[in-house]
């Protein structure tokens, strides 16, 4: 059989990819690599599904929040790479979502995205495991201490904040500080909260 014979039977990725390589165009890091486009068009696509594509990626801190393009070209970046992405992507299928920003005691922070039909939140660190939903009340201090928990650590303060990919701004929408245990204790609204 010559090439030609084998080339209806090749996914189209690998045929694009080749002819991408030929013109001497960067290419993906991956032959498989999703693409924002095929995130945008996979309707429905729920948090779950969403979670799925992101297994083999890497961790790899990146400041600031690369565009999806980048990410998901790449298959490596952080935990606001993979919540913003998250947060855009899933409100173009409907879905409502919140971005999440934890500050953790003596470490650096963490970001989530919250999806409310879901009770539920995506965690970059979660997503080379089964349960790549974390469940979570979708109080802002619900959420901050469940992330603390799974990272075996405590919590100083939790913002929720919008992000755009055209400015490149991140926008905190409230704040509420850890200022003790219990309901005498119970954390107030930070001076910082931009209505």
């Amino acid at each position: 059989m010559s090439l030609a014979q084998h080339i209806p039977l090749w996914p189209k990725r690998v045929v694009l990819w080749l002819c991408v390589l030929a013109s001497g165009v960067a290419v993906p890091a991956s032959l498989d690599a999703i693409t924002l486009n095929e995130l945008e068009d996979n309707s429905p696509l729920t948090a779950k599904k969403f979670a799925g594509y992101f297994g083999r990626f890497s961790y790899e801190f990146s400041n600031p929040i690369q565009p999806p393009t980048t990410f998901l070209s790449r298959e490596r970046g952080d935990c606001d790479d993979y919540a913003v992405l998250a947060d855009f992507v899933l409100k173009k299928h409907g879905l409502d979502t919140r971005l999440i920003h934890i500050r953790l005691a003596g470490r650096v922070a963490h970001a989530v995205c919250y999806v409310t039909e879901n009770k539920a939140y995506l965690d970059y660190n979660n997503r080379a495991v089964f349960f790549t939903l974390a469940r979570s009340g979708s109080d802002l201090r619900d959420i901050a201490a469940k992330v603390a928990h799974s990272l075996d650590s405590n919590w100083t303060s939790a913002s929720e904040f919008s992000y755009s990919y055209d400015t490149r701004r991140k926008t905190m929408i409230t704040t509420i500080a850890q200022i003790g245990a219990g309901p005498d204790n119970a954390a107030k609204p930070s001076a910082f909260n931009v209505n």
